[in-house]
């Protein structure tokens, strides 16, 4: 597994092309082009938050080879271009740019079977706006675009005849922060698990199961923990955290949408104030027949942090209120409201959508009272843009 280490990417791209250049000569193979390119405008209303316009520039890249039977073999290849000018006037500005891989996986597929090795992205559970079960990414609702990292890694997924459907992954070389993880991975320390769903009367049901090593001397995320990462790097010499996660999951259609998330981590170190932690959503929706029909979905959240699984002493309660309209076949409408219920603190977000072929045009306002407390904690990509308060122009468009 050297091509997971740090330069990982490269090398990865280096053996796929090697692959593609070997198959070539052997089989016919289909190529493709696509990809997204957006620019945003962000002006903010708060002095202490910057305006940003930006460019990004998604190019992707697909080699296909059909099989017999519905199988066939793809290569994906995908770079994340992006360049930005953060200001809050016209002489103070800074500009930044930068080039990453965004998808770099080799994948095969069947009736029956999917494999995916490489940068991929994994993303799985029933809720929208507030998801526990956010463990491998970073998205965000509010981004229209839904543009997150990936992770480097093996998964399998196998679909029976019944519908159930079985998944396994296992990760390797994520150093940084996924998620809702507070601590970053343990470098060289591999991370695997697994996921059930199942059918289950006008929905189904899904459990997921995750364990990795967590460490103390890397890169982390902000916490609202009472012992800080200092602290406890001063009073422990353990350098590793073994965590486990639990996840179950479920939706129904019964004539309103009904599901709920519950996750369950532990992290085994007494040192730590906040080594059990509990999640849950609980939600709904349903379509009213008011002309083209009005969609209104809720949620609720709850967090909480602690020695003890069931009576944590830190909590997060927040709710999600979301209405959506479309106007007619190119213009749509949504608002949402979050609303935390210990702060008492409201969030506001509207957005106005166009859709064409192929442009995307897109104008948002928000109005927040500080930085959205859960998409603080989850390190989220839109922080920056959809924080404190303001409005967003935003134009894609896909090739």
């Amino acid at each position: 597994m050297r091509w997971l280490k740090k330069r990982r990417g490269t090398k990865f791209w280096a053996g796929c092309f090697l692959l593609i250049s070997s198959q070539s000569s052997l089989t016919a193979l289909t190529l493709n082009l696509s990809g997204l390119i957006s620019l945003w405008l962000a002006i903010s209303g708060q002095k202490d938050v910057p305006s940003q316009s930006g460019l990004r520039w998604l190019s992707e890249f697909t080699l296909t080879k059909n099989l017999k039977s519905e199988k066939f073999f793809e290569v994906e290849l995908s770079l994340n271009s992006l360049a930005t000018t953060n200001f809050r006037n016209f002489s103070h500005f800074s500009i930044e740019s930068r080039i990453k891989p965004y998808r770099a996986q080799v994948r095969y597929s069947s009736s029956v079977l999917e494999a995916r090795i490489g940068l991929q992205k994994i993303t799985f559970g029933s809720a929208y706006f507030l998801r526990p079960l956010m463990w491998f990414d970073h998205l965000d609702p509010r981004d229209p675009l839904q543009i997150t990292d990936g992770v480097y890694g093996l998964l399998l997924r196998y679909y029976f005849l019944s519908n159930t459907n079985l998944w396994f992954w296992g990760l390797y070389g994520n150093n940084e922060p996924k998620g809702w993880e507070i601590l970053a991975t343990a470098r060289k320390k591999p991370e695997f698990g697994g996921r059930i769903q199942v059918p289950l009367g006008q929905g189904e049901l899904g459990l997921s199961l995750h364990h990795r090593q967590a460490c103390l001397n890397q890169k982390a995320g902000k916490s609202s923990a009472s012992l800080t990462l200092d602290n406890l790097r001063n009073e422990t010499s353990e350098r590793f955290i073994p965590e486990d996660r639990f996840g179950l999951d479920g939706k129904w259609d019964i004539g309103i949408g009904l599901w709920f998330e519950v996750t369950f981590i532990r992290q085994r170190n007494e040192f730590l104030t906040t080594n059990r932690q509990r999640a849950y959503t609980i939600g709904l929706d349903y379509t009213l027949a008011i002309k083209r029909g009005l969609h209104i979905l809720t949620e609720y959240f709850e967090l909480s942090s602690g020695k003890n699984t069931w009576r944590g002493i830190e909590k997060i309660k927040l709710m999600a209120f979301s209405l959506s309209y479309p106007l007619n076949l190119i213009d749509n409408l949504m608002t949402v409201i979050y609303y935390d219920c210990q702060k008492r603190d409201p969030f506001l977000f509207f957005r106005w959508q166009r859709v064409y072929d192929r442009w995307n045009f897109h104008f948002m306002a928000f109005w927040n009272a500080e930085h959205l407390t859960i998409y603080r904690l989850t390190n989220t990509s839109a922080n920056h843009l959809f924080s404190g308060k303001g409005l967003q122009l935003l134009v894609a468009f896909y090739y």
